[in-house]
């Protein structure tokens, strides 16, 4: 496996068997390619090619397994964990172009797409027949459906439907020798021993390329209501939860975010807030259905307990989409106007209390007066933690020392019984500590399935773990 110059015989084979476009060693192309948001490595990879069909993408990777050149698959590089980063020369291979959406098979409620598919373009292919893919987050303008699949994204509406892996019926997969993998096409039952489409889900390209996928369809959904309420704290958050979880609607969002978080967004997209007093946190519900005289006497009840201290209604879809924005705006706000570190957090929801009242605890002792920004998808158990880097620290120094202090906090996840990656993956940025998440029983498997189907190491090598 090359972590060098790329061999000349390499290059002189992809020149005389693909177009002419096909790769490129442009440095400003090296270096966009070369990175996911992440933006904590350097990027150095030595070149990025551009397939546009599975038989290229075969027939390349092939030649890498010949040659032991070192694979990077790269989707719409919105990953947080360092997944799709080349920082070694290795080639970038990108899915940009392969973006075919096939007709959406109206019988069978699927469509069949090419991997660099852009999820909200999947959404848009499909609302005509009044049918969604429901994978759904903030970054659906820039994913693609092959990184989804690549790291079984979740999103804000994991609480009504589940994670991407329940909405993928079939892959098509190059391996790391070059072969093509039809797995389980378009079927809904095939009980024919184990499900080999599930090894690639989530596995960041290091088992793999998806270039291809059969994705399962479901109604778009009726009325939707969105609500912004204010509450004073992360355990009133939990609170409002719990009741909503008896309220007379279907949840298909339940977010939450800090009064910090709202300022970044304030600050970087100018939004406004809909309530004059500020509060320590606020809570996004969005809900289908239920009686709407039933579901007007909850609200009311909210403030009669005290369980809120303010609240708005969506008054249509433009309101809606304002409410939503406070929301999704929070990454992209966070990285525009500071230098921080991610962490993102799971726990079983039925833990999420008592998981929160200890993290306090380890704020106060390891980040004493840094801004933490806390957001998440409290509805499926999920938190992301941002410690923002204080202007008097240097950027090295800062890393160091979040790094250092996640261990204290993942001790904590594992005495809950969470997991240290909720949905943004291992990739290079959580490799050290998967031991918190994964037994070293668990660990030995992972290390044998990579061995077993990607013996030279030349796909994604060095992440989620060292074969």
């Amino acid at each position: 496996m090359s972590t060098a110059a790329l061999p000349a015989d390499f290059l002189r084979a992809i020149a005389e068997s693909f177009p002419a476009d096909f790769l490129t060693r442009e440095p400003a192309e090296l270096q966009e390619y070369g990175r996911d948001w992440t933006r904590v490595y350097a990027p150095a990879p030595g070149a990025v090619v551009f397939p546009r069909t599975t038989d290229e993408v075969a027939r390349f990777v092939a030649l890498c397994h010949q040659h032991r050149v070192a694979v990077v698959p790269s989707g719409g590089r919105t990953g947080l964990a360092g997944g799709a980063v080349a920082m070694h020369g290795e080639v970038v291979l990108s899915l940009k172009r392969m973006t075919r959406m096939e007709p959406v098979d109206l019988l069978g409620n699927t469509v069949r797409v090419q991997a660099g598919a852009v999820t909200e373009g999947v959404h848009q292919h499909c609302a005509p027949h009044g049918l969604t893919w429901p994978v759904d987050f903030a970054s659906k303008g820039s994913s693609t459906v092959g990184g989804n699949i690549a790291t079984n994204a979740g999103g804000v509406k994991v609480i009504r439907y589940g994670l991407t892996r329940q909405w993928v019926l079939g892959l098509q997969v190059v391996t790391a020798q070059g072969q093509v993998l039809e797995l389980n096409g378009a079927l809904e039952k095939n009980n024919t021993g184990a499900d080999l489409r599930q090894l690639f889900i989530g596995s960041e390209g290091t088992l793999g390329i998806i270039t291809e996928a059969t994705l399962k369809l479901t109604r778009l959904p009726g009325k939707q209501d969105v609500f912004l309420f204010a509450v004073p704290d992360v355990a009133a958050v939990l609170r409002l939860f719990r009741d909503a979880r008896q309220a007379p609607l279907v949840l298909s969002a339940y977010e939450f975010f800090t009064d910090k978080c709202l300022a970044r967004v304030q600050r970087h997209r100018k939004l406004r807030s809909p309530f004059e007093a500020p509060s320590g946190c606020y809570v996004l519900l969005e809900s289908e259905g239920g009686d709407p005289a039933a579901v007007e006497a909850w609200l009311g009840s909210l403030f009669e307990r005290g369980l809120v201290t303010d609240g708005t209604q969506a008054q249509g879809a433009a309101q809606a989409q304002e409410l939503w924005s406070l929301r999704e705006s929070i990454s992209e706000s966070l990285s525009a106007t500071g230098v921080l570190h991610k962490n993102d957090i799971s726990l079983p929801v039925a833990n999420l209390e008592a998981f929160c009242s200890e993290l306090d605890a380890i704020f106060a002792s390891r980040y004493p007066g840094w801004e933490i920004c806390l957001f998440g998808h409290i509805g499926d158990g999920n938190l992301h933690v941002n410690v923002m880097k204080p202007d008097a620290v240097e950027k090295a120094d800062f890393f160091a020392h979040a790094k250092q202090s996640d261990h204290a906090m993942f001790d904590l996840v594992r005495k809950h019984g969470g997991s240290i990656s909720a949905e943004h993956g291992i990739g290079l940025l959580k490799k050290d500590y998967l031991d918190y998440t994964r037994a070293p029983g668990e660990m030995e498997l992972l290390r044998t399935l990579k061995r077993a189907l990607d013996p030279a190491g030349i796909l994604n090598p060095g992440k989620i773990l060292d074969a």
